[in-house]
């Protein structure tokens, strides 16, 4: 199993992603976007995008340097258009001008429409963590790759449609990052490259049976990923199908339908909140440590040596890739190796 060092990895992702035609200040943020993910182990998120974001580049379904259009503006309200740019370019800049209207106003809410996949949702949570705000980021696939079916369905209806929720805390942020279905699509493609079998509970074939097979998801018909939540899983989709409405309609943007009106992407909504304007930002603090004290104290059953909270397992993975390496499995090094063979990129050792 190869392990590659994060500053290698990235400088690798960037000169594949400037082979592919894409400007070196953007290539680089993309790479380490990318990277990022994979150094917290978000690998479905991680630098195995790049030829797939390379591909619709080639397609001219994704618009390097693309413009950031602001469709509306008010005190505390951003309506904006992506234009088909990269995700990580465009939800940056959607999260830079919404953490300064936080800042003066004390919440902020903004939409991004037409763009390509923005990435782990996490990230943009941490930038406004750091900043000290509060953050909710939700987004679906406008209106395209649709996976996940109804309880009870044999077809897909809705996206994985993700959903991230962030809060400060002098310790470290609180980051709750996750899909509303059982598993990120990504995931599943990661297992299909690797040629390894999918857990159980993350499948079900296009006749709706249980199966451990990634191939099946995108066969034709297609099967599906299981909504989070088990024998509950309507309350999954329940909130799946929420997070279609304020991604794609409270946007201006476009929800699942049948036959997609454009290419693979993201709507967004995005929204910030200052502890400062509200019940103060000490108070804020105050609390939020005390509770997390209070949460990590509970009694503990055998063999479990620790509570862990949203964003602990990302810290931990962090902290232990960025010392020995970011591991791959080979079906997924061999494909990107082979990508950078065809555009004569050299690989890391």
């Amino acid at each position: 199993m190869p392990l590659i060092a994060a500053a290698p990895l990235t400088q690798f992702a960037t000169r594949l992603l400037e082979a592919g035609g894409v400007a070196g200040d953007e290539a680089r943020l993309v790479a380490e976007s990318l990277v990022g993910a994979n150094l917290r182990g978000h690998d479905s998120h991680g630098v195995m995008r790049i030829p797939y974001y390379l591909e619709g580049v080639a397609k001219r379904e994704v618009v390097p340097g693309a413009p950031f259009t602001v469709l509306r503006e008010e005190a505390a309200l951003l309506v904006a258009d992506g234009q088909w740019g990269f995700g990580q370019t465009q939800a940056r800049r959607l999260t830079d001008l919404l953490i300064a209207k936080a800042q003066a106003t004390g919440v902020a809410v903004g939409t991004l429409i037409h763009s390509a996949h923005v990435g782990r949702l996490g990230e943009y949570c941490e930038q406004a963590a750091a900043a000290g705000l509060v953050s909710l980021m939700m987004v679906n696939t406008h209106g395209t790759a649709r996976r996940v079916a109804p309880v009870g369905g044999t077809a897909p209806r809705l996206g994985t449609n993700p959903l991230a929720i962030g809060v400060p805390d002098a310790a470290g942020p609180l980051i709750l990052d996750f899909g509303t279905s059982a598993t990120a699509e990504g995931k599943v493609r990661v297992k299909k490259i690797g040629g390894q079998l999918c857990p159980d509970g993350w499948l079900l074939d296009c006749h709706g049976e249980p199966t451990n097979d990634p191939n099946k998801l995108y066969a034709d018909p297609p099967g599906t990923i299981l909504p989070m939540g088990g024998d509950q899983a309507y309350k999954g989709f329940g909130l799946a199908l929420m997070v279609e409405i304020f991604a794609g309609a409270l946007s201006g943007g476009v929800c699942a339908r049948e036959k997609p009106l454009n290419q693979l992407g993201n709507c967004a909504y995005l929204q910030l909140l200052d502890p400062g304007h509200l019940g103060g930002a000490a108070h804020f603090g105050a609390q939020v440590s005390s509770l997390i004290e209070f949460v990590r104290s509970c009694p503990r059953r055998a063999g479990v040596d620790e509570i862990l909270l949203p964003g602990d397992p990302e810290r931990r993975v962090l902290a232990q890739r960025s010392a020995a390496g970011i591991p791959f499995d080979e079906g997924n090094w061999r494909q990107l190796v082979e990508f950078a063979g065809k555009l004569q990129v050299p690989a890391p050792a």
